[in-house]
């Protein structure tokens, strides 16, 4: 069945790169300009919207949310999400309308176009392979909170080469930030994505149409919370992530 499978799916995964470069280069003069400045920060967010609006709707996704009434209206937050597929950052515009600073992995700095938004100061980059470049992220990261701005983060730190969403360790990054700023966690989980668009390194992996199915769990208050308490918290949110998606680990 794999082998049936392959032919379309390589296809499927060269017309989705066409899809997601088009839009960015077509109004790329718009992107560049709006992330000179922080001022128009919000203005590049707005076009960032509009991009994955463009790339779920012609690659024939469909996005379904559960939960969303669990997104905190009075307070900011640090979104904790899997991260099995490469659809998850441009779904994640689908999930969160209000402006927020996603926290990326220091390779995207290298993806032509996309990492616009990763190195002028919009989002955040992290290289854990320098404790000095980690430490500056953290410390923006805090600085974008203290803001009212939303913060998001794969804390598995990666796509995990696997062609299941089982998930791999979390880092503390995020437990320490929401512990130290006092700020809810919001458990999240993409529960079909990599299905749609597997992130193992394999031509032939899973990629087709679909429904995206994304489900926002109720948040986990750190009030009060010290760093004792960080392990208990890192544990407590991967299984809540992860109890969807066990169904389909092999």
């Amino acid at each position: 069945m794999n082998k049936l499978l392959w032919f379309p799916r390589v296809v499927y995964k060269l017309y989705f790169l066409v899809v997601f470069t088009s839009y960015l280069v077509l109004v790329y003069p718009i992107f560049y300009w709006a992330t000179a400045k922080e001022s128009r920060y919000k203005m590049a967010f707005n076009q960032l919207n509009n991009w994955s609006r463009f790339v779920v709707f012609f690659t024939g996704i469909i996005v379904k949310k559960e939960g969303v009434k669990n997104l905190p209206k009075n307070c900011h937050f640090i979104l904790c999400s899997n991260h099995a597929s490469y659809l998850d950052i441009i779904i994640m515009y689908r999930v969160l309308s209000d402006y927020f600073v996603m926290m990326g992995k220091g390779e995207i700095k290298d993806w032509p176009l996309f990492h616009r938004f990763f190195t002028t100061g919009m989002n955040i980059l992290v290289d854990r392979k320098s404790n000095i470049a980690s430490h500056r992220a953290f410390e923006e990261a805090k600085r974008q909170l203290d803001k009212g701005h939303n913060v998001v983060i794969f804390p598995e730190g990666g796509i995990p080469d696997f062609h299941t969403p089982k998930m791999k360790g979390f880092k503390n990054g995020a437990f320490k930030l929401a512990i130290e700023k006092q700020v809810p966690i919001i458990p999240l989980t993409f529960q079909t994505n990599w299905k749609l668009l597997e992130g193992a390194r394999s031509l032939g992996g899973h990629a087709r149409p679909g429904i995206s199915k994304i489900i926002i769990h109720p948040p986990i208050e750190t009030k009060g919370m010290t760093m004792a308490d960080l392990t208990e918290l890192r544990t407590k949110t991967r299984s809540v992530i992860a109890a969807p998606l066990k169904q389909f680990y092999t």
